[in-house]
């Protein structure tokens, strides 16, 4: 599966990720060109959802 965004080569420095199973992840940063937090109506951090993620293969 691809990932909806390309991957950059320099992370969103100022995103911490720990989800070591997302192609965009590494060192505990997201490598991904944008992200995207949905949905638009959430209320809580545990309503979120990581859009841009994408499983490594």
């Amino acid at each position: 599966m691809s990932g909806r965004v390309d991957r950059s080569n320099e992370p969103i420095s100022r995103v911490k990720c720990v989800v070591d199973s997302c192609s965009y992840w590494h060192a505990n940063h997201c490598h991904a060109s944008s992200i995207e937090v949905q949905p638009p109506n959430a209320s809580n951090s545990e309503m979120t959802d990581c859009a841009t993620f994408a499983p490594k293969m």
